[in-house]
């Protein structure tokens, strides 16, 4: 069976406040799908509903992964089926050591148990990659890290973890152009394991990676779907579209 998370006629609300209404999205294995929009358009609340973040309530709809009722599952049991969700903003956890919590994600998803020194060298294969130093082992997870030490931090995770279908909420915002390329790069490399879904608000990673799709989001609806001549349009006309 193919993999992917299918999205069918999702509505969310948090309290009484309607965040998404009806929508429906399909992203599997292979595929880059882009999700663009204005602020408060629902693009981080879909995120949020994936993942399964209880502050936000489903009151119609379903997300599937593999045929799973993802809305039965916890979030750690979600991303144990292969999901992953990253956000523009990580949180930091004060005391924790990322080499540890690198090392608990890497067993969960994996349902193995590895020696520190045999994690290291996994680790090792990709700090180059993402452009952080092995010094970030010893340090606090997002801790006083820099906008750009998160965003490598989230690629260093999608690279350890390999999961079917990756959301990344607004990573590419503040980049340089090392670390854009750096993110095209771990997308492109894991293309077609992985399926994607990138939240922007920007064309910039879009000249480094070719989307199967690109969704426009307004008002907790997607109200338009289609390739890089909508991107276009937005680009001239902004989001006064229908």
């Amino acid at each position: 069976m193919e993999s992917g998370v299918d999205i069918e006629k999702l509505s969310v609300r948090i309290k009484e406040k309607v965040l998404l209404r009806g929508v429906s999205l399909h992203v599997k294995t292979g595929e880059t799908h882009i999700l663009m929009g204005p602020n408060g358009s629902g693009k981080t609340t879909l995120a949020r509903a994936i993942l399964g973040d209880k502050r936000y309530t489903v009151t119609d709809g379903k997300i599937e992964f593999n045929g799973a009722d993802l809305l039965k599952l916890k979030p750690h049991e979600r991303a144990r089926l292969g999901i992953f969700v990253s956000f523009q903003e990580p949180v930091a956890l004060q005391g924790v050591n990322t080499l540890s919590f690198l090392k608990t994600a890497y067993e969960s998803v994996n349902s193995t148990k590895i020696t520190t020194s045999e994690f290291k060298k996994i680790v090792g294969k990709y700090l180059e990659k993402v452009g952080l130093p092995e010094s970030i082992n010893e340090r606090h997870v997002n801790e006083g890290f820099s906008g750009g030490e998160k965003k490598k931090f989230e690629l260093l995770q999608l690279l350890l973890l390999k999961p079917k279908v990756a959301i990344l909420d607004e990573i590419d915002t503040g980049l340089d152009l090392d670390a854009m390329k750096a993110l095209s790069s771990t997308v492109n490399e894991m293309l077609p394991e992985t399926g994607f879904l990138i939240i922007t608000h920007s064309d910039r990673i879009l000249k480094h990676i070719k989307p199967t799709l690109v969704n426009v989001m307004k008002d907790g609806s997607i109200i338009r779907s289609g390739g890089m001549e909508l991107v276009e349009e937005i680009e001239k006309g902004g989001y006064k579209i229908d």
